[in-house]
């Protein structure tokens, strides 16, 4: 059993096999663009096995959703690697640098993740529309996040940001929230 597998099953995450196998190939081909491409800062698998650790815990307290959005989604992280393991949920990933929505654009095609788009663009030229989650990962602070988030929210709808432990001098004093920590990361979950 690898690190990602055992890592999942100590959190009761239960990933089926073929997301496992996806997860290796997107491992594989991350280290390959990366050496051309420089996609992200992940130099080793350890590391990066960390990073998809940490995109995927979320699973563990998230309820079921239908469709997600993921701000600023970079190399993958996390709305890849949640639509690796959620392949009943519509997702779009929005990445305004080229070179990494041309990666993530490969990857969909690669792992024939046909419930996947991606958008190589700011998330402000988006069209307006609901979303049942909005995932971002190091992009801005809360406040920006909210703002950006706004349009595609309904009433129920989660945000779900990635965050240090700034997170709390980031939050807006009356913003019904949740703070769920984990080892190296702190998970900001709001309902809209």
């Amino acid at each position: 059993m690898g690190t990602i597998e055992s890592a999942m099953q100590s959190c009761g995450i239960s990933l089926g096999t073929q997301a496992y196998v996806r997860i290796e190939r997107y491992k594989e081909q991350l280290f390959k663009w990366n050496r051309v491409h420089n996609l992200s800062g992940v130099r080793n698998e350890a590391q990066l096995d960390a990073f998809i650790i940490d995109a995927l815990y979320p699973l563990s307290f998230l309820p079921p959703v239908r469709s997600a959005m993921d701000i600023g989604t970079g190399a993958g992280f996390p709305g890849m690697l949640l639509a690796i393991a959620l392949t009943e949920c519509r997702f779009t990933l929005v990445e305004p640098l080229a070179k990494r929505a041309s990666f993530l654009q490969f990857i969909k095609a690669d792992l024939g993740l046909e419930h996947v788009t991606v958008a190589n663009c700011r998330v402000e030229a988006l069209e307006p529309e609901p979303f049942d989650l909005v995932t971002s990962r190091a992009v801005t602070d809360t406040g920006v996040l909210l703002r950006l988030s706004e349009p595609f929210c309904t009433a129920g709808t989660l945000l779900l940001f990635y965050k240090g432990e700034k997170v709390y001098d980031e939050l807006p004093p009356t913003l019904p929230h949740r703070v769920i920590k984990a080892e190296n990361r702190h998970y900001l979950l709001i309902e809209r």
